[in-house]
């Protein structure tokens, strides 16, 4: 029996370097864009980069970029090698519906037998991902929602190829007019019934939360492939769905964890990613309540990452962008296994870069200012768990303290013994 392989779709990716955003963090961006094709089991074979003040308004970048785009595709056409043929240009921002429309009829442009490639933006990318990743009903839902709420004023581009035919009856609407308007009323209703399943869902899971009683609940969150469902996993022995791709787990998993005498709640939630798209941060509510209701929140930061200082910050930002009130938190430093740095040469006069400071200077650093809330592990290596787990044992003590005054006898007395 002759087995089929599956077509891998090719893509080039595209990124700009602005006064806002200079050529290191352009590339570091390009390679976490790289990184979202690869989960979604798209082969990057090519970037391209431009500087300009500003993306250009009607087609992300210039002309002068977009025909050496345009050019690089047709010579990959030519090759005739399946692995060469270009199938999708990705952009590493959030393209508006004229731009991908002029991006889409400049690429595709032939003399003769237009091409049929793919434009895709950074949001798309990361929506296709979580519908493909999708396990749950609910899951499936919150994504679907946001998909919608994303196609829908990028409607227009789908139905342009009948915008030259015209109606009769006296109507001068072009078809791909008509086309658009049922289609927008069917997304419409299509998003009303979804936002009514998710609300009806939301008070399932708000009811669930409850009938867990006043049980402490700790939240791990961080950037994603951090080592989150690594660690869930080591904390309370589970087997939580684990991989080295973005997004690996949607869906919110929740687990009874007890430490020496203490029970408490542990989930790990989905993993943020700058530029997340804020159709899926609404979608994805009741995952990020999870947040929210949490006593004691477990930021997990891959220090083993060139960029994992401004991943902390966008954790920090969108964490306290979603909470009402100041969650206590552990910082936990993971993947310390995988940790390198290049030590200057003493004659090296040049300034400290990045890849020279060693882990323990990046402990004297400003993390030396987390004090006791930050500790650094390696999940995978189970190195420090140890004095994880007792540090999260005493923070989330004294928050049961706190709660029940009355069992501060039963602690002490089993810790005396």
């Amino acid at each position: 029996m002759i087995e089929i392989k599956p077509y891998i779709e090719h893509a080039v990716l595209v990124g700009l370097i602005t006064p806002d955003q200079p050529e290191e963090r352009t590339k570091e961006y390009l390679d976490e864009l790289a990184f979202l094709a690869d989960t979604h089991g798209i082969v990057s074979v090519k970037r391209f980069t431009q500087r300009l003040p500003q993306p250009h308004i009607a087609t992300y970048v210039g002309e002068g970029k977009l025909e050496e785009i345009r050019q690089y595709i047709i010579e990959k056409e030519k090759s005739k090698v399946e692995s060469d043929v270009i199938d999708v240009v990705i952009f590493d921002d959030e393209l508006s519906p004229r731009q991908i429309r002029n991006l889409e009829k400049a690429i595709n442009h032939r003399e003769k037998h237009p091409a049929n490639i793919r434009v895709i933006d950074r949001t798309m990318l990361i929506l296709e991902i979580f519908l493909q990743r999708a396990q749950t009903s609910y899951a499936k839902t919150q994504v679907e929602m946001a998909h919608l709420q994303y196609m829908l004023p990028r409607l227009t581009r789908m139905w342009s190829h009948l915008d030259r035919q015209r109606g009769g009856g006296g109507t001068n609407r072009g078809m791909g007019e008509t086309q658009i308007e049922a289609d927008k009323r069917v997304i419409g209703q299509r998003i009303a019934l979804l936002r009514e399943e998710l609300k009806r869902i939301d008070k399932q899971m708000a009811t669930q939360r409850q009938n867990r009683g006043k049980m402490v609940r700790v939240a791990l969150v961080g950037y994603t492939n951090v080592g989150k469902s690594t660690l869930m996993n080591l904390l309370s022995k589970s087997d939580v769905f684990a991989e080295n791709k973005l997004f690996a787990t949607l869906d919110t998993t929740v687990r009874k964890v007890t430490i020496e005498n203490l029970p408490f709640l542990l989930s790990d939630t989905v993993g943020f990613i700058r530029k997340l798209p804020h159709h899926l941060v609404e979608s994805f509510k009741s995952t990020l309540d999870e947040v929210r209701e949490a006593d004691l929140l477990i930021h997990v930061v891959d220090i083993s990452h060139p960029n994992f200082e401004e991943q902390y910050e966008v954790v920090e930002k969108t964490v306290n962008d979603i909470c009402d009130k100041d969650i206590p938190r552990i910082v936990v430093f993971n993947k310390i296994d995988n940790f390198t740095y290049v030590p200057k040469e003493d004659d090296d006069l040049t300034p400290m870069q990045r890849e020279n400071w060693s882990l323990e200077d990046l402990e004297k650093s400003w993390m030396s200012r987390l004090g006791e809330d930050c500790i650094f592990i390696s999940a995978r290596s189970k190195q420090n768990i140890d004095a994880l787990r007792q540090l999260m044992y005493d923070r989330i003590k004294a928050i049961h303290i706190k709660r029940y005054p009355y069992n501060d006898f039963l602690f002490q007395h089993y810790e005396d013994n």
